[in-house]
């Protein structure tokens, strides 16, 4: 869909996302969840302050989860109406779950908090930055390859 055939509203959503990572980013700095010192520290079970950090965010979340589609049919720039997306729970985020965990523990990274960690003048995660990019590209075409596999064996049959 172009921003012709939705009337603008995807370029209405645009600040929105700015903003919205305005506010993660200065909140992962202002908690010093951007350091990777902290989050191992975290990972360590040292200091739980991370752990105090993802409940407040998960709470404020889950609020606006529960309030907003009560108070509007639709979402106000994207005239969708609110739904749950579910994910069935199978091998795949089992397996994602535990790379995920992996990274993080060996990098004290995660996405969010690497990006925040760059605008607070740590650069040298950088180089998780780009291992993450790397990474999901990575899976991208192995994903697209064994899709286009399966395509392939069910023509056959």
């Amino acid at each position: 869909m172009t921003d012709r055939e939705d009337g603008g509203r995807r370029s209405a959503f645009m600040p929105l996302i700015f903003a919205g990572g305005l506010l993660f980013g200065f909140g992962l700095g202002f908690s010093h969840m951007a350091r990777p010192e902290v989050v191992l520290s975290f990972l360590y079970l040292e200091d739980l302050g991370l752990l105090f950090v993802m409940f407040g965010a998960a709470a404020v979340t889950a609020a606006t989860f529960f309030v907003v589609p009560r108070l509007r049919e639709t979402a106000p720039l994207t005239g969708s109406k609110y739904g749950r997306r579910l994910k069935t729970f199978d091998r795949k985020v089992v397996v994602g779950g535990v790379v995920f965990g992996v990274g993080w523990g060996l990098s004290g990274i995660c996405p969010g908090s690497a990006y925040a960690s760059l605008g607070i003048g740590n650069y040298p995660m950088l180089a998780g930055v780009v291992g993450m990019f790397l990474g999901a590209y990575a899976q991208g075409v192995w994903r697209s390859a064994a899709s286009s596999a399966k395509k392939v064996r069910e023509t056959a049959d």
